[in-house]
């Protein structure tokens, strides 16, 4: 029986629309085909955006038309998959939900856009997406196969930090793996989203269902990410595929920068089949001018508090370690430069910060760094073949949830999900 595969994952960020991101998507794509990967995997919040610096202008108690303004902008971004709020399952997947007599489906189309994808490139895509259902919006993770559509989709459990602002909580029933025979391989897959993997009942619950490829689509772009990574590849002996945004300031949407950008066209890519610079700031960017010879670079936090720093010889000093800005958790690689503006203002770089340096990587099963961590690069594909064999050697000497579990002294239930693994 065959027991290799290419397995790969696209580092990129969200474009300025979602008609140029599914393009680059599709693109993306295109591109695994013809390097022979089966399965690939895109960041967090690839479709709709990740919506890293903005804090929806909220406060304890307190709320600004502005950022009511922005949730507008960015409820606007996501994207409509058909699904209704408490999540229709096996409903939904099947499309047995009532359609819109106009259009005939449900949904904006993206669905559709993606199995099509997925069926002429012959690639099973895995993508986050921010969607929305109702008056909400989740962070969600879809599954893609070639021949069946949509076999899947992941609604994040637990928002981290601010995300709980403008991301509903998910179902944990949608933590169900899902299986695919690809070229023959049997490939059993599970998701966990962003800081959904520190959560170790959550990883018990997935290994449980005897995943043996495990994808982290995520926003942190912390160093310390890859260590985690290793730990759930030789914790589920499972290969595991981490994809994460990259994205400079300039490439933020203005409604969070507040800075003119110019949107480039659908058929403005590059020799990879990219779209390139999905926006860039109008006119010389330039520092906060205090008057005399100071200059100053402010930054507000999630608090509204100013943080201001200058330097006497007019140049921008860089942000101090102990107030490197850190949203949610998942802030840029400490190798990243720190000068920030606020609302409003460029930096004096021209926006070439990143504010997402990256990170994406895929682990072996027995926490072996493949390929990656990869920094600072805005649109990268990489892939490894591996030996899916490999996950059932690992089990030699440890398994999880079997030999090794105890289970005459550990239990765990989870609402609405069946632990087993699937047929």
């Amino acid at each position: 029986m065959p027991s290799k595969l290419k397995i790969g994952l696209s580092q990129s960020h969200t474009l300025g629309t979602r008609e140029e991101t599914l393009s680059s998507l599709r693109a993306t794509t295109q591109e695994a085909a013809l390097k022979g990967i089966s399965i690939l995997l895109f960041p967090e919040a690839y479709l709709g955006g990740y919506p890293r610096t903005c804090n929806f202008g909220a406060a304890v108690g307190a709320r600004t038309e502005h950022g009511r303004d922005q949730f507008l902008a960015y409820t606007k971004s996501a994207v409509d998959l058909g699904d209704t709020p408490l999540g229709a399952g096996d409903d939904w997947l099947e499309n047995k939900l009532p359609v819109n007599k106009e259009t005939g489906r449900r949904g904006d189309g993206t669905r559709e856009y993606l199995e099509d994808v997925a069926r002429e490139t012959g690639v099973f895509i895995v993508t986050g997406a921010v969607e929305k259902a109702g008056g909400s919006l989740y962070c969600s993770a879809l599954y893609v196969d070639p021949i069946r559509g949509v076999i899947g989709k992941r609604r994040k459990v637990m928002p981290t930090g601010s995300e709980r602002l403008v991301w509903a909580q998910g179902q944990a029933s949608t933590l169900k793996a899902v299986v695919a025979n690809i070229k023959g391989v049997r490939v059993v897959m599970g998701c966990a989203i962003c800081w959904e993997n520190y959560m170790p009942l959550l990883r018990y619950a997935i290994y449980s269902q005897g995943v043996n490829l495990w994808l982290a689509p995520t926003a942190d772009a912390r160093d310390t990410w890859e260590s985690l990574m290793k730990t759930v590849a030789s914790e589920g002996r499972c290969f595991v595929l981490s994809a994460n945004q990259a994205i400079k300031r300039k490439s933020l949407p203005e409604w969070i920068t507040g800075v003119k950008t110019q949107e480039t066209t659908s058929n403005a890519q590059g020799t990879n089949g990219h779209v390139q610079n999905p926006g860039l700031p109008n006119g010389t960017p330039k520092a906060v001018s205090t008057g005399g010879r100071r200059r100053s670079m402010s930054m507000r936090t999630e608090e509204n508090h100013e943080i201001a720093w200058r330097s006497k010889d007019g140049t921008i000093n860089e942000e101090p370690a102990s107030e490197q800005a850190v949203v949610d958790g998942t802030a840029s690689a400490p190798a990243t430069t720190s000068k920030l503006a606020s609302h409003g203002t460029t930096t004096e770089d021209g926006g070439e910060q990143f504010v997402s340096a990256g990170g994406s990587c895929i682990i072996s099963p027995l926490g072996k760094t493949l390929e990656g961590p990869i920094w600072e690069k805005e649109h990268e594909l990489i892939y490894a073949e591996v030996d899916f064999d490999d996950c059932e050697r690992g089990h030699l000497d440890f398994d999880a949830v079997g030999h090794y579990s105890r289970p005459d002294a550990f239990r765990l239930t989870v609402e609405g999900l069946d632990l087993n693994p699937p047929p």
